[in-house]
C-alpha cells in the first residue's frame, strides 16, 4: 500500500514508522510530510531512506492509500480536502474531528467496524487516554453495561511532545545543580511536581482533556456512561497511568473482573499485590497493551469497582491505535475481494 505519514518528523510520527516496521505493515511506498522546519530532513525504514517533504496544497497524496496524520488540529483541518480528494483514508491523531458525526471515533478493541462507515474518509484516533480506558471498560461492559466511571489520570510528560521530555529531563538537571529552572511546555515546573491542569479550562470547570474523556468514551462505546475525570500531569517521561472507579448494572466479583481483564484484547492483568505487582509506566514504556492491576471492590458502592491501569500513549495511545485501524480496514478489504 502507499502510506503517507504528515508530522513525520514529531514523537507519533516517529512511533508511526517504528510501529509499522515492527508490524510489518504492507507498505509498498512511504511519502513523509512535515512543516518547513522539518522538510528534507531523511529518516530510515526498513532500510531504505525518505525524504520529508514540505506539507503543501497541492496533489502530493494522488495515489496514496492511508494517510497517518499527526501534526494537530490546525493542521488537519487546513489539509483534510488535500489528503482525501483522491481516495485516500485520513486517519487523524489530532482533536480536529473527533466529535464530527460524519467521522468515526475508532479504538479497534471496542469499535472496529465503525471504521468502514467513514464518509468524508476520514477516521479519528481518539485521546490517548480515552483510549487506554476505554480497552479495559470493554472488558466490563461485556458482564454488565457501565453507568458511571470516574477516573483520575497520571499523564507523562511525553503526552506533551518530545520536547515536554526534553524539559522534564533539563529541569531534574537544573533543580539538582542548584540553577534556575526552565519552563517553556508547562504551567509550571514539572520535576519534583504534579498539575492538575492538561489542555485549557472550560466553563464548567473541567479542561478540556477531561472532558474529551466524557465526549469520546461516549462515541467510541456507543455508549449512555457517564465520566467524571481529573487528569494531572505527573513528573515521568513516558506512559500514562490512570486510577478508575466503575459503576456496573449489576455487581462485579473481583474474579470475574480479572478472568474478564485476563481474556480481553489488548488487556494484560498484572495483579498480583501479594507479590508486588502491579503495573507502573517505567516498566511499561514501549509495550503495546494496556496493563491492568489493583482489582478492587468498591467499599463505597455495591456495584462498584476500581482498577489501575498502565500503558504507553505514544503507542497505544496514538501511533500504535493508528496502525491498528489501518489493519483492520486492510483485512476487511481482503475479506470483501474474497467473498467476491
Amino acid at each position: 500500500m502507499v502510506i503517507a505519514i504528515v508530522g513525520a518528523s514529531g514523537a507519533v510520527g516517529q512511533e508511526l514508522l517504528a510501529v509499522l516496521a515492527q508490524r510489518q505493515f504492507p507498505v509498498s511506498e512511504l511519502r513523509l510530510f512535515g512543516s518547513e522546519r522539518s522538510a528534507g530532513t531523511k529518516y530510515e525504514f526498513c532500510g531504505k531512506e525518505y525524504e520529508v517533504q514540505l506539507l503543501q496544497h497541492n496533489d502530493a497524496f494522488k495515489g496514496v492509500d492511508i494517510a497517518f496524520v499527526s501534526a494537530g488540529a490546525s493542521v488537519s483541518r487546513a489539509y483534510a480536502e488535500d489528503i482525501t480528494r483522491f481516495g485516500a483514508v485520513m486517519i487523524d491523531n489530532s482533536s480536529a474531528f473527533r466529535m464530527d458525526e460524519d467521522v468515526p471515533l475508532v479504538v479497534p478493541e471496542v469499535n472496529a467496524s465503525d471504521a468502514l462507515n467513514r464518509p468524508r474518509n476520514i477516521i479519528a484516533n481518539p485521546n490517548c487516554t480515552t483510549i487506554q480506558m476505554v480497552v479495559a471498560l470493554q472488558a466490563i461492559e461485556r458482564l454488565s453495561h457501565i453507568l458511571r466511571v470516574h477516573v483520575a489520570t497520571y499523564q507523562a510528560a511525553s503526552g506533551a511532545g518530545a520536547q515536554a521530555m526534553k524539559e522534564l529531563e533539563t529541569q531534574y538537571r537544573q533543580v539538582l545543580n542548584g540553577e534556575d529552572v526552565t519552563v517553556n511546555k508547562f504551567a509550571y515546573q514539572l520535576a519534583y511536581n504534579l498539575i492538575p491542569h492538561i489542555d485549557v479550562f472550560t466553563d464548567n470547570g473541567y479542561t478540556k482533556e477531561e472532558m474529551k474523556m466524557y465526549h469520546e468514551t461516549r462515541k467510541i462505546m456507543h455508549s449512555d456512561v457517564k465520566v467524571s475525570a481529573t487528569c494531572v500531569r505527573v513528573p515521568s517521561l513516558r506512559a500514562h497511568s490512570e486510577s478508575v472507579w466503575i459503576e456496573t448494572e449489576r455487581p462485579i466479583s473481583v474474579e470475574e473482573a480479572k478472568a474478564a481483564f485476563a481474556n480481553a484484547q489488548g488487556c494484560v492483568l498484572m495483579d498480583e499485590p501479594e507479590n508486588k505487582i502491579y503495573p507502573m509506566p517505567l516498566f511499561l514504556s514501549g509495550k503495546d497493551e494496556v496493563f491492568i492491576g489493583r482489582i478492587r471492590k468498591d467499599l463505597t458502592d455495591e456495584n462498584g469497582l476500581s482498577f489501575w491501569c498502565v500503558s504507553d500513549q505514544i503507542r497505544k495511545g496514538a501511533a500504535l491505535n493508528a496502525v491498528q485501524i489501518a489493519e483492520y480496514i486492510v483485512e476487511s478489504q481482503k475479506s470483501k475481494v474474497a467473498r467476491g
